[in-house]
């Protein structure tokens, strides 16, 4: 397989505690924030850096611990452990601060540190589909992402990464 390069433009702040997530991306990288202070949610890609190893890049099945007793290949879940540990979160923006390189976001499932690979703005006609189809371990699950604080309260999913 041919070999792919990728450079962080930045790093996730999250602060559990305090209820803080943000994205701070690097000076060189700034430019690129214009303009998205007019979306309301963006896609942000991060490594999973913790996840970052032979064991866990050579994992490709594995119970899914948010559907006990279920078994899935890491191309049928969200699942940290993968060939590439690139995660995706869709997450609400609260505030652009383009010239320090900030996003202030509304939650984000990456911890302190993490580095993002890239972000897009979350655009309903390329981002959403109303014909969807999903597996009867997934059923139970909250269909808009709104819903999904209080239920994943509720079955005390681990955080990821």
């Amino acid at each position: 397989m041919k070999k792919i390069e990728i450079e962080a433009i930045g790093e996730v702040r999250a602060d559990d505690a305090k209820g803080y997530y943000a994205l701070q991306v690097a000076e060189p990288y700034r430019e690129g924030l214009l303009g998205l202070e007019e979306f309301g949610r963006v896609q942000v890609l991060w490594w999973a850096h913790g996840m970052d190893d032979g064991r866990m890049r050579s994992a490709l099945s594995c119970e899914l611990p948010y559907a006990k007793g279920t078994r899935a290949g890491v191309f049928a879940c969200r699942a940290e452990y993968r060939p590439n540990p690139v995660d995706l979160t869709s997450c609400g923006v609260i505030e652009v601060r383009r010239k320090e390189g900030l996003v202030v976001l509304d939650y984000i499932d990456a911890v302190d540190g993490t580095p993002i690979i890239d972000i897009k703005p979350y655009i309903p006609v390329c981002d959403r589909a109303r014909a969807i189809k999903v597996p009867a371990w997934f059923r139970s699950w909250p269909e808009w992402i709104e819903d999904a604080g209080a239920f994943f309260a509720q079955v005390d999913a681990p955080r990821t990464n």
